[in-house]
């Protein structure tokens, strides 16, 4: 069985991976491609439907899954279209508020939704590991994080930060709003043992590193995850997409849920 794929934003940097990836892929037919107007005329060179507006395109097209890698607005937006066809939708979008996440869950109840902040294999394994971690080692281990990408990511902390920071917080049943420290200077006193340090680096053409720090008496635990390619988050979102062809709707789809 193939999917057909409808590929938000494919001028950009992750949508242009993932209608490469699409088009090489045995699994999946790139069906269709969209952008603002303006930037369409690029899109060409995909040979596949070229569309800006994806309203009237779902319109057009009976069976798809869309990928949207945008932005927090523009696939809140995506995602009510999609409902309004019941369309299923992977969405791979950073920066989403809690509002924003809450407005998805409700759309996820009438059409099948996927939304991770991160699609890597890697991350998932890490989000599931993390917890035990945090629970074998106790108290007396202070819990720290930083994260590394490219200078043009717009978003700070990176989605992946915090979702591996939410994981952490709910191992040591801690309020992440209350508990997460993005910042210090000056005479900030000594750190608080509820305390999770998200600090945030940009530069260069960095995909994207990951560092958790568990420190304690004597010793310090650092796991890290480097992406070497969008490739890898491409490839998830793909997958991702095959999966949910034929589900439900009823809430918002995870990693947790394909993997």
């Amino acid at each position: 069985m193939s999917v057909s794929i409808v590929v938000m934003g494919a001028n950009g940097r992750m949508g242009a991976t993932i209608a490469r990836l699409a088009q090489e892929g045995e699994k999946y037919e790139l069906a269709a491609v969209v952008a603002r107007k303006g930037h369409e005329a690029s899109l060409k060179q995909y040979g596949c439907e070229v569309a800006t507006d994806l309203d009237s395109l779902l319109g057009k097209l009976d069976q798809a899954v869309i990928i949207d890698f945008t932005s927090p607005a523009a696939s809140l937006e995506h995602a009510k279209v999609a409902a309004k066809h019941k369309t299923p939708i992977v969405m791979g979008t950073t920066g989403l508020t809690n509002e924003e996440r809450a407005e998805l869950e409700g759309l996820a109840k009438t059409s099948p939704m996927f939304w991770a902040p991160n699609t890597s294999v890697g991350v998932h394994a890490l989000t599931c590991i993390l917890p035990e971690l945090v629970k074998i080692l106790g108290e007396e281990y202070d819990l720290e994080m930083v994260e590394l990408h490219h200078n043009k990511k717009k978003d700070s902390p990176s989605g992946t930060a915090m979702r591996l920071a939410e994981c952490l917080a709910k191992a040591k049943n801690w309020d992440l709003d209350t508990v997460a420290n993005y910042h210090r200077e000056g005479m900030i006193g000594e750190r608080p043992k509820e305390e999770i340090g998200i600090q945030t680096i940009r530069g260069g053409d960095v995909v994207g590193v990951h560092t958790v720090y568990a420190m304690g008496p004597g010793e310090r635990i650092e796991i890290t995850h480097h992406a070497h390619s969008r490739e890898t988050f491409a490839a998830g979102a793909l997958r991702a997409a095959y999966w949910l062809a034929g589900r439900e709707a009823g809430k918002l789809y995870s990693m947790s849920d394909m993997i």
